[in-house]
This record gives structure tokens, sequence and C-alpha cells, in this order.
């Protein structure tokens, strides 16, 4: 594996409970809240795409949200399809390892606000 290039997902799944988690070919391992990762959608819906300013209100999405169906995209990414309906976030896994909430990672505590 080549260590200069970022880690990839070998595994990602949604859990009864909610949470998503991902298996790293780093050997690492991410669990998400679900809301968390809706809330991180980085679609032109949710993020403006001139300023990269997110505008989607976390208050607006359900507490209790789920991952429907998870669908890789190539081998650098996934798409979700959300319990509320939206799924045209694409959720490259560079951005899935800058927003693990993982004190090892050095994120955000789990259910928390994801970075803008």
């Amino acid at each position: 594996m080549d260590r200069s290039a970022p880690p990839t997902v070998v595994n990602i799944t949604s859990f009864p409970n909610g949470e998503i988690g991902a298996v790293w070919d780093d050997g690492h391992e991410s669990y998400y809240a679900a809301h968390y990762l809706r809330c991180a959608c980085p679609c032109a819906g949710c993020v403006d795409e001139m300023t990269g300013r997110k505008t989607l209100r976390d208050e607006s999405v359900p507490r209790d949200v789920r991952a429907v169906r998870i669908t890789p995209v190539g081998r650098y990414a996934v798409t979700i399809l959300w319990s509320d309906g939206h799924d045209t976030g694409i959720y490259a896994f560079e951005r899935l390892r800058k927003i693990c909430p993982c004190k090892k990672c050095g994120g955000a505590t789990r259910g928390a606000a994801p970075p803008s």
C-alpha cells in the first residue's frame, strides 16, 4: 500500500442503531452518528458551491435520520440515500477520514456538528 496516498475505505456499513462504520485500509475504524454524517453532506444543496459555506441547517435534519443505502462511487467515495430522502452528496474517502469523530483523529465528539 502506498503510504503517501490517503487511506481508503475497505468496508462501510450502516448499523441498526443508526451509526455508520467504516474500516480503512490502514486498519483504522471510524464510527459516525447518522445525523452527524448527514449534516456533513458536501453536495451543492447543502454547501454553497461558490463560497464553500455550509447552507444546510442542522436542525432541519431529523435527529433520527438513517442511511437507507450506501453505494460506492468509483474507488474514492460513497453516496448515501438517507431516510429523509436526500441522496445527492458524494462522500469522498479523504473527507470521511478528515471528519472522523474519534479522538485519535482529533475529530469532534460523536454527534457534534461536523466541520464546515
